[in-house]
């Protein structure tokens, strides 16, 4: 069986809090997704993914308590487990700018590897105690914001006894994840006293990385990925998407391309006897550690059908006006 990770970066947007939203206007948008048309954000995906008994993995960051206070943080968490899904740790640190009272003083960073390791240590010690408050288990996982870590995080992460991470993107490595990594490795593997499982993905060209988010690759090579890793032995293949993703970048409608990819996920991963989805304490250390598995080639054809899905979906979805 290949165990697949339905990861969801649930998280509230710095940006909308930049242009003045309230919280719960932050929340609605940024978790929730609603819009004029109902709502898309992580109620929607656990339904899909409810529909076809699948589990996801919502990495919760709680920074946005520090500004808006902790109560919010217990009405995010509180649906995901009650539904059954999994709860880890997230981090995105730009939220600090705004932080009625900062754990480190007036030091600001993007991500979390723009701090020294002594701050990291505070930083991280703190989100889990958030997380914690607001009612999820002791989180055994993390993915830093923007994948921004580095090799700071990952030896914090341990001393906290954080024994999973997945804060490595191949598509960022030598940007914001300076975590060293080798980029063609696509297996989990045991990496700075940690288990490190990098996110999925296929070559969209020779030798370039794809990754397999949501709204960055087709229904073609997600359903084309999957099977590779079936077909090939994969013990793990990593989806990333994230709590908003589902809608247009302005938030005001969804996106009917990218909802349709996670459907079309959903659907693929049920009809399939090979797959199966998994919370991370049901990962298996002893079955996801060993030999590098290939990632899938790249399909000149699958290239240009994504590219042209996504140039209709930018003109029906993305646009200020849309045809009738």
């Amino acid at each position: 069986m290949t165990d697949v990770l339905i990861t969801v970066d649930t998280e509230m947007t710095s940006s909308l809090h930049r242009k003045g939203l309230r919280a719960t206007e932050n929340v609605a948008s940024s978790i929730f997704g609603r819009t004029s048309s109902g709502e898309f954000g992580v109620g929607w995906q656990m339904e899909r993914m409810d529909e076809h008994g699948l589990k996801g993995v919502f990495f919760v960051d709680p920074m946005p308590a520090l500004v808006y206070g902790e109560a919010l943080l217990a009405d995010i968490v509180g649906p995901i487990l009650a539904r059954g899904h999994d709860v880890q740790l997230h981090i995105h640190t730009e939220w600090l700018e705004w932080a009625r009272s900062s754990p480190v003083g007036e030091r600001r960073g993007r991500n979390i590897g723009d701090f020294s390791r002594a701050d990291q240590l505070v930083l991280l010690r703190l989100a889990r105690e958030l997380i914690e408050r607001a009612g999820a288990p002791l989180p055994i996982a993390f993915r830093a914001g923007n994948f921004g870590a580095n090799d700071d995080t990952i030896s914090v992460l341990t001393e906290l006894g954080i024994a999973w991470d997945s804060s490595v993107n191949a598509d960022y490595l030598g940007r914001e994840c300076r975590v060293s990594f080798d980029a063609e490795r696509h297996m989990p593997i045991v990496h700075g006293g940690l288990i490190e499982l990098p996110v999925s993905g296929l070559n969209d060209r020779p030798g370039h990385f794809r990754p397999a988010q949501i709204c960055a690759i087709s229904r073609w090579e997600m359903r084309a990925a999957l099977d590779h890793a079936v077909q090939d032995g994969h013990a793990l293949f990593n989806i990333v998407t994230h709590s908003f993703e589902m809608l247009s970048r302005d938030r005001q409608r969804p996106n009917r391309a990218v909802t349709g990819r996670f459907e079309a996920l959903c659907r693929k991963i049920a009809d399939t006897s090979g797959l199966r989805t998994a919370r991370i304490g049901e990962l298996d250390p002893t079955v996801l550690l060993g030999t590098d598995k290939a990632r899938l080639a790249s399909n000149r054809l699958r290239t240009l059908a994504r590219h042209g899905e996504q140039a209709l979906a930018t003109w029906f979805y993305e646009r200020k006006w849309r045809p009738a």
